[in-house]
């Protein structure tokens, strides 16, 4: 059960441990959001967090960072056909 604590002129929120180890939040910013009986309450999440992991993976296995071929020598077209 988590309580509600007095900080300044605030109120925080005493989650025991072993929720917050459940729940992978130990350490973490959280993000809470408003929902429609609660507060819902989850890691905020870096919006390329895990990349430089993958990059690096990546790199291990083919020596080099993989290139998207597809887009270094595109055709040529024409956008007479599009709608402006």
């Amino acid at each position: 059960m988590a309580h509600l604590v007095k900080i300044g002129n605030s109120q925080g929120i005493r989650i025991p441990k072993p929720l917050v180890e459940q729940a992978h939040l130990e350490g973490k910013e959280l993000k809470l959001q408003v929902v429609k009986n609660g507060i819902l309450v989850v890691p905020e999440r870096g919006v390329r967090e895990g990349w430089k992991g993958s990059i690096e993976k990546l790199i291990g296995v083919h020596g080099h960072e993989p290139i998207d071929e597809e887009w270094l020598d595109p055709p040529l077209v024409s956008d007479d056909d599009l709608d402006w």
